[in-house]
């Protein structure tokens, strides 16, 4: 007969060991889901969620992140029968859906305006035949921008970036200036998409001037020419100082001398029936001072005027958080300080 303290010392014995069993499946039944879970991750099929890029050979360069477009490197060297449509390479950003480009490119309401790009009106250089001449790298009168290589290229889970070679040339074809240009991209915890623009100009021809005008000059952005056609009088700008300003409303400088130093500016436009914000961060180490324009058809940035030699490149930085919705001045001057904390690229 078996007392019930035997009892009692047996049954928990049991469980214990049924409680040991239980554990040891479930500590083999996780194993087994983190194994498959690193296994869909690795695979193709799971990258959902990954930067990569995609070249059609002498056109351009499309970024995805999994299926969807984010970006368009537009690198196709210039042909001078077809010279309006090819004089300059620049970067698109493709709409929230990745279907339609929410910048412009060739054609529309002046023609020159691509997406994200960069250039001097009053390029004083020297050309082939030893003669200084007054070249326009943002119009691309008398010379042009033409990519020359991919220096490098990389994309994983986290960031996309790649470094080209563009030369600056006079019509002649002698290169007066050779950028070093890189595009970072990444989305941010509210997934909106922030690239940050890099570029390095150095010339070996002497002391070169760049010079033009807050309209014709400068790191700019130009957004879908849709916005021209069907929806300037509902563009406006946030600036440090004041805030949101009114629908269709607009600042230049020099008729409004507050347009200068600025350490950001915000644009609110709509395309394709959906609003977006491009909040354009500029960077204390860029040559100073800077001025700012802006247009209700989509076009801002600024400008400044400065030499390069052969010991003394240009450099700039400069930052573009692009996304749906809008952004408060409250939340562009955040954003502002931590692009002015992040480390120094140069």
């Amino acid at each position: 007969m078996i007392s019930r303290k035997s009892f009692r010392s047996s049954s928990y014995f049991s469980w214990k060991k049924v409680r040991i069993s239980i554990g040891c499946f479930l500590m083999r039944w996780i194993h087994f889901c983190s194994l498959l879970f690193l296994i869909f991750y690795s695979s193709s099929w799971g990258k959902s969620n990954v930067f990569s890029w995609s070249t059609t050979a002498g056109k351009y360069t499309d970024l995805f992140i999994g299926k969807k477009k984010i970006a368009r490197y537009v690198h196709e060297r210039m042909v001078p029968s077809d010279r309006e449509r090819t004089y300059k390479p620049f970067h698109h950003v493709y709409d929230e859906k990745g279907e339609d480009f929410l910048t412009k490119g060739p054609g529309g309401k002046y023609s020159h305006h691509r997406g994200i790009y960069f250039g001097f009106s009053k390029c004083s250089v020297i050309d082939g035949a030893g003669k200084k001449v007054s070249v326009d790298t943002w119009h691309c009168k008398r010379g042009y921008q033409t990519h020359e290589k991919f220096i490098s290229q990389v994309a994983d889970d986290q960031h996309a970036s790649h470094t080209v070679e563009i030369a600056w040339k006079v019509d002649d074809g002698t290169i007066f200036a050779t950028e070093t240009r890189t595009l970072v991209f990444c989305f941010d915890p509210k997934q909106r998409l922030q690239i940050d623009f890099q570029s390095i100009l150095t010339s070996e021809q002497g002391e070169i001037m760049l010079d033009g005008d807050p309209q014709h000059a400068g790191f700019q952005f130009r957004a879908s020419n849709e916005v021209y056609e069907k929806s300037a009088d509902q563009t406006f700008y946030v600036r440090p100082r004041e805030g949101k300003d009114k629908k269709g409303a607009t600042k230049n400088w020099p008729k409004d001398q507050t347009m200068t130093n600025l350490l950001w500016k915000g644009q609110g436009i709509v395309a394709g029936g959906k609003k977006y914000f491009t909040l354009y961060l500029d960077h204390p180490s860029n040559p100073k001072p800077s001025y700012y324009s802006e247009r209700d058809y989509g076009r801002f940035g600024s400008y400044f005027k400065t030499k390069i030699k052969p010991n003394s490149p240009l450099r700039v930085q400069y930052r573009l958080d692009i996304g749906a919705g809008e952004l408060l001045a409250e939340e562009c001057e955040k954003r502002s300080q931590i692009f002015l904390g992040s480390k120094d690229w140069k």
